[in-house]
């Protein structure tokens, strides 16, 4: 159920950037959503995993290195008949770990410094098998395209505001009109917070079969409920410094909202609610 709602939401997404492409400037503003589209989720397919390491200063690491977390992901891979990821130290004492790649031959699992020192083996096995659901899942590319086309949405609604103030993308006086001022100011505000919702519906749907797909396999849902637990409380403490971007990628939530309102822009669904999937209750 949760990958046929991802799907359905991608092709949401994708309409809607068709949609508000030609809103904003006819059949010439479509064909630039269109172009956009396709340019920006080449991009995402090849090169969204080595931005995303790149970003958070990600070492890879071999298995003389870091021989624990190697044990638990060559047993968890073997046990699903997945590909050996590449693995990476992030160095930062925020526990975190996120998962990145375009399939699961080209994957990629990252932990950082300060989870391998909160957690002990039964969780940080809980949490590995987690970021190899999300590889297992395919969830890393479609978490980066959802992530693309919402901001090739932003992108468009912007361009479209400001044609439409200098006479429209040129494709004749009917777009223009539709392009007018007012219409384009509340593309410009209302755009980019409908792709950024549908984006993190996206998101939050991942990381609930994410959750179910590593209970699953390590057959101990409590293990993983006790590290979301202390992860969402150390996490705390100890914010990781990340971007709105890739904030998707990792298990807990590295950008802390509040709750009402800006829960909405949460790339993540509440840690209790997780729990609570888990193992029946809110909390461990």
């Amino acid at each position: 159920m949760n990958t046929f709602k991802s799907t359905l939401l991608l092709v949401v997404l994708t309409l809607f950037l068709l949609f508000v492409g030609e809103r904003i400037g006819g059949r010439n503003g479509m064909v630039l959503a269109f172009v956009l589209s396709v340019a920006f989720n080449f991009g995402t397919y090849f090169y969204s995993d080595k931005l995303a390491l790149a970003m958070y200063r990600a070492q890879p690491v071999t298995r003389a290195e870091l021989p624990r977390a190697y044990e638990v992901v060559e047993r968890l891979t073997a046990k699903q008949g997945l590909p050996m990821p590449k693995i990476y130290m992030l160095p930062t004492e925020s526990p975190n770990a996120f998962a990145t790649g375009r399939n699961p031959q080209h994957a990629s699992v990252a932990v950082t410094h300060g989870i391998l020192e909160l957690l002990d083996d039964e969780e940080l096995e809980g949490v590995l098998a987690h970021e190899l659901g999300h590889v297992k899942n395919r969830d890393i590319l479609t978490s980066s395209i959802a992530a693309t086309l919402a901001g090739a949405i932003t992108m468009i609604a912007r361009m479209g505001y400001w044609a439409s103030l200098f006479g429209g993308y040129g494709g004749g006086r009917d777009s223009r009109e539709r392009s007018g001022g007012l219409s384009s100011l509340f593309m410009l505000i209302l755009a980019p917070i409908a792709a950024t919702l549908i984006q993190l519906a996206i998101s939050r749907s991942r990381e609930y079969e994410a959750d179910a797909t590593g209970a699953k396999v390590t057959g101990n849902p409590y293990a993983l409920a006790r590290a979301l637990q202390k992860l969402d409380d150390y996490s705390k403490r100890i914010p990781m410094q990340a971007s709105p971007s890739t904030a998707h990628l990792f298990i807990v939530a590295p950008l802390l909202g509040g709750g009402g309102f800006g829960q909405l822009f949460s790339t993540h669904p509440p840690i209790p609610e997780r729990i609570r999937r888990l193992i029946g209750r809110d909390h461990v």
